[in-house]
């Protein structure tokens, strides 16, 4: 019988192989989503969202293959995973963040059903979250699969981290909101959105995500730019809280890497949000924007859990 050492590597190889697949199925489906609804497209706004009205999606060969395998072989391997982490007997550290992974999986994939009607924003909202959730679960497993001990002595400082992920979360939704009532040119200027600094009470209709979307938010749309300014007061405070929360895990020795990693992951998506809206929204920034946060997402649950001593 091989021993949990030998167990605990596998499990760890298959949640980073996980972990890599969840990466190119966020980056495909990104440039799926952002290219297939115009973003960037000339002449921009007019050209945006016009798969709403029934003009053709211009992906059908290659990327789409390329989307299916990778999500095709992530839930042949998620299988894989849960079971070498129940058999032959239940692995404590990484059985519940593979199983929850798993259910993700089997939701995605039937909420993908759905998908291919470009009006429902639930079905695009929960897309766009499963996929920075898959790279979150991915990276938990593989840390929980860890057979060396977790480092002891950090275990403060973790409430600004815990509120940080909370708007990071909130963050991540309305973004999620904002692609899938295809309201990107809504608010195509910073810090405002023209006179407005603050959402209308009209606009706030748009955070329901059961809904259906008929044609793009363009420029004016009140509900279009709630979703920008809520957006980025909480793209504000995720900086805030975690940029805090960082620094002050850089005085952990434990911590130090993490937080490092972690405070570059906020500058860097803070800095691609703004080039993403003063670049006309130009497709690749948006891509690149969309992977940044199921990264920075995956990092900053790094560094919650080895403040508390458990990565």
């Amino acid at each position: 019988m091989e021993t949990p050492h030998v167990r605990l590597r596998r499990v760890r190889l298959l949640a980073l192989l996980l972990a890599a697949l969840s990466m190119l199925i966020v980056l495909v489906s990104a440039y799926i989503r952002l290219n297939g609804a115009g973003l960037g497209c000339a002449p921009w706004p007019e050209c945006y969202g016009q798969i709403l009205s029934g003009g053709p999606h211009p992906h059908a060969g290659g990327v789409r293959v390329l989307h299916r395998v990778a999500a095709s072989l992530a839930l042949f391997i998620g299988f894989g995973l849960l079971w070498h982490c129940l058999r032959p007997e239940p692995l404590p550290g990484p059985k519940h963040s593979a199983g929850a992974l798993l259910a993700l999986m089997i939701l995605l994939t039937v909420v993908g059903v759905f998908s291919a009607d470009p009006h429902r924003v639930w079905a695009g909202v929960i897309n766009m979250l499963g996929g920075a959730l898959l790279v979150l679960l991915s990276w938990r497993t593989a840390l929980a699969a860890r057979s060396e001990r977790p480092p002891t002595g950090a275990r403060r400082g973790t409430g600004l981290i815990h509120a940080g992920l909370g708007f990071l979360m909130l963050t991540l939704f309305l973004g999620a909101l904002i692609g899938a009532r295809y309201a990107a040119p809504a608010c195509p200027a910073l810090p405002g959105c023209g006179e407005s600094a603050w959402p209308a009470v009209d606009g706030l209709a748009a955070l329901n995500p059961i809904a259906t979307v008929n044609a793009p938010a363009l420029l004016g749309d009140a509900g279009g730019a709630a979703l920008h300014l809520l957006h980025r007061v909480c793209a504000l405070a995720t900086l805030l809280l975690l940029g805090l929360g960082a620094i002050r895990g850089l005085v952990q020795a434990e911590a130090r890497a993490i937080a490092a990693t972690v405070l570059a992951l906020l500058l860097v998506q803070f800095a691609l949000g703004v080039l993403t809206v003063l670049g006309g929204f130009a497709l690749w920034l948006a891509v690149a924007h969309s992977v940044g946060a199921a990264v920075l997402l995956a990092a900053a649950m790094h560094l919650l859990l080895r403040l508390r001593g458990r990565a």
